[in-house]
């Protein structure tokens, strides 16, 4: 059996694929049709313009789909493994919350193009990436008060890290967007999707897109940790029948009709 076959590792392996892909294949089409410059374009900037617009929304919601997955998967652990722990239960629900916020967020950036109405957009950036930053806070603490007896303080010390990195590239990413779009380098900047190196903003520009692409993959990086928790755990669904027919009649009476059919019949 392959690493990826244990349990169900596979949820946050098909994620991060994904995801990444769903970035680099926009980038890639918006980069050969001539749609954004090559060189680290705004990730919502590849999805601006048809087909990548197109690819970049259906790959979004999917991703959104596996993250919700991904997050009740891990919701159901915790809760399995720390059942009388009243605390870490709290957290654990809060976490829940986050981040099905988050995966909201995802689709609104999804189906919500930057060019057409950027505020929208904006909204689910921050759903995504601000809500989504407290999601791994959050479970960042639960790593912390689970070990040593659940799991070992590596794991906790890998998302705290990988939480620091996500937390200095929103830090990077919003104050040079405040200084970009503070309209010293002018108006409408929103709508530009090719830049001159020698324009005025260019620094500026380069480094909210870089910040932009590092936060993106510091998420993508978070959710790498849960491969090997998840190789530990399985789901199954339990079918609950209330009754042996679908029918809206008493059992007695379809019990009693069948035998009058039957008896009809011979």
């Amino acid at each position: 059996m392959w690493w990826f076959q244990q349990g169900l590792s596979c949820l946050p392996v098909a994620l991060v694929v994904w995801s990444a892909a769903s970035f680099v294949f926009s980038y890639i089409t918006a980069i050969t049709l001539h749609h954004v410059d090559p060189l680290v374009p705004y990730i919502s900037d590849t999805g601006t313009i048809p087909p990548e617009r197109c690819l970049f929304g259906i790959m979004l919601n999917i991703s959104a789909f596996l993250g919700m997955a991904t997050m009740y998967v891990r919701y159901k652990q915790v809760y399995a493994l720390n059942p009388e722990r009243s605390k870490i239960i709290k957290l654990n629900k809060i976490g829940l919350t986050l981040g099905l916020m988050s995966c909201f967020g995802l689709c609104i950036i999804a189906n919500f193009q930057k060019c057409i109405l950027y505020y929208i957009h904006v909204l689910g950036a921050c759903l995504t990436f601000g809500v989504g930053a407290v999601y791994m806070l959050v479970q960042t603490v639960l790593s912390h008060l689970m070990q040593p007896e659940v799991h070992s303080k590596d794991i906790f010390w890998i998302r705290l890290t990988v939480l620091l990195w996500c937390c200095s590239s929103i830090v990077s990413m919003f104050v040079s967007s405040v200084v970009l779009y503070s309209g010293l380098y002018g108006t409408n900047l929103v709508q530009k999707l090719h830049w001159d190196p020698q324009e005025k903003g260019y620094s500026a520009h380069i480094i909210s897109t870089v910040s932009e692409w590092s936060l993106a993959f510091s998420f993508l990086s978070f959710f790498l940790t849960y491969i090997r928790d998840f190789q530990k755990i399985s789901l199954r669904a339990v079918v609950s029948l209330h009754g042996q027919t679908l029918y809206n009649a008493p059992q007695s009476f379809v019990t009693d009709e069948q035998t009058l059919l039957v008896a009809g019949s011979i």
